[in-house]
């Protein structure tokens, strides 16, 4: 009988344990690949760089992985994505793709491709990666299990930044040498529209949830233009106010970096020239909110999935509500870390659940 009761309460108790690990949420951390500022060591040296987010953004780990320049020296890393049905995270550097697993941090493949890579984006069903050629005249589309060309697409300047819609069905392209944006279509992975033309040549950009408005950045503009993706018209011109742009140590233009906030109420831009950060509202006449000072010059910025903190390529944790700057991301040996390149990755257990998005995507859905 007593043998009886402790198996009946080893049972439960082991059920329960399961509940409560089934029922807990999932827990998050911030990826960030170096050298994620060129080929700059000194942001944080080489691999990628885990912190835990729900635990004041401690270092967690170092991931190694080779991407390197033919020279032997870390190549630039130009991008970053994720795939929850793979269980993968990708790097892009200027010669290569490499893929990890996430469960052991172990190298799957690393594939140079032909012209280069850029910043890429994998479909919502992970399993599609639009790859530019380092601003060449192509994207390639990209089986992300194998690595393999699936498709091109070509005919552009300079191909460079890539977001993938939420609703799958298109794939916005920006070329760096002209001031439209393209719109690819998913399913014919060919050419479908673009939107423009901008002030000039579009630079980094984001989209909301709804997929009806694009922001982007533009060459020689402190500041922001909004773009309507149905009509395919440039539709404002928002430019920073009470700040003069001036030269930029990267990049070239004064506002390299923008993104939404995940409930789409605020736009918060980059400004070189000044290391400032500056918040609008995302609604018109977009007025412009505050500014918030970095300790270095920023070159891209995100969210974290909820909307709670801000990452600048700068380095600082900011918290979004307060404006505060609550920590800067720091390794293992109490260095500094900024990289233009990071994404949030959720996990239960050992396994990726959900990712973020490495371009500050809206998260409002719409019809």
């Amino acid at each position: 009988m007593r043998y009886l009761l402790a198996l009946v309460s080893l049972v439960l108790t082991t059920a329960v344990v399961r509940a409560q690990q089934h029922a807990m949420p999932p827990h998050r951390y911030l990826y960030v690949a170096t050298p994620g500022i060129r080929d700059y060591l000194g942001y944080g040296g080489h691999g990628i760089l885990v912190f835990d987010i729900d635990n004041h953004h401690r270092f967690v780990k170092r991931i190694p992985f080779r991407g390197l320049h033919p020279d032997g020296k870390p190549s630039n890393v130009k991008g970053i994505a994720v795939s929850i049905p793979l269980n993968s995270i990708y790097v892009s550097t200027l010669e290569s793709l490499v893929r990890i697993d996430l469960t052991t941090d172990s190298v799957v493949w690393e594939i140079p491709f032909e012209g280069g890579c850029d910043r890429m984006a994998i479909s919502p069903d992970g399993l599609t990666m639009y790859l530019p050629s380092l601003e060449n005249s192509w994207w390639n589309v990209v089986d992300c299990k194998t690595g393999a060309v699936a498709g091109k697409i070509s005919g552009f300047k300079r191909s460079h930044n890539t977001i993938y819609g939420r609703r799958a069905n298109v794939v916005y392209l920006d070329d760096i040498g002209s001031p439209w944006l393209y719109i690819a279509d998913a399913g014919s992975r060919q050419l479908a529209g673009k939107v423009g033309p901008f002030a000039n040549n579009v630079r980094p950009f984001t989209v909301n949830g709804r997929e009806d408005r694009v922001y982007v950045t533009v060459d020689s503009l402190l500041g922001f233009e909004v773009g309507d993706l149905k009509l395919g018209t440039k539709i404002a011109h928002v430019a920073v106010e009470g700040w003069e742009p001036g030269p930029v140590r990267r990049h070239g233009d004064p506002s390299h970096g923008i993104a939404l906030t995940p409930d789409e109420k605020e736009i918060w831009v980059c400004d070189g020239h000044n290391m400032r950060l500056h918040v609008f509202s995302a609604s018109p006449p977009y007025q412009q909110l505050t500014t918030i000072p970095l300790q270095d010059m920023p070159g891209w910025i995100l969210f974290s999935s909820d909307g709670k903190y801000a990452y600048p390529s700068s380095g600082e944790v900011i918290e979004v509500k307060t404006r505060k700057v609550l920590m800067t991301l720091k390794d293992e040996f109490s260095n500094n870390v900024g990289s233009e390149k990071m994404v949030e990755i959720d996990f239960s257990g050992k396994r990726a659940v959900q990712a973020g998005d490495q371009f500050g995507i809206g998260g409002v859905k719409g019809q």
